[in-house]
């Protein structure tokens, strides 16, 4: 399982990587692992919208089920990544790089401090696994 050292993790399966005050958000490895194939992505915010810590951005639907993606920051939705519409195996083949879903202008950057790193990711992921 793929899991990078240099980005956050949500107790729902998304990453974040923070370049100055911009937010790259995403699903992890494991998340689409869980999902399997994906067959249909939808973004729930535009380029410009404000969205709240929590707020749902996106839906994702595979063979096995349907997710939705949450943001784990607050701030103003700055560029979607339109690619994924159309090329949903990106989710599959390369979920942190080419299949990142939008990018967010924070207002608070200290929302970052409550996610997981990647160590704590990890063990998260071993105790649902039981």
């Amino acid at each position: 399982m793929n899991i990078p050292t240099n980005l956050k993790y949500t107790r729902g399966d998304e990453w974040i990587k923070v370049d100055g005050n911009i937010a790259t958000i995403g699903i992890t490895d494991y998340a689409q692992d869980q999902l399997s194939d994906i067959v249909y992505f939808e973004f729930k915010v535009d380029a410009g919208e404000s969205v709240s810590k929590n707020a749902i951005i996106a839906t994702l639907e595979s063979v096995k089920a349907a997710a939705d993606v949450s943001t784990p920051v607050s701030g103003e939705v700055t560029e979607l990544n339109e690619a994924l519409t159309e090329k949903f195996e990106s989710f599959n083949s390369d979920p942190y790089g080419e299949a990142w879903i939008l990018k967010i202008e924070m207002t608070d950057p200290s929302e970052v401090d409550e996610l997981m790193d990647a160590a704590a990711y990890e063990k998260y992921i071993e105790e649902r696994e039981g």
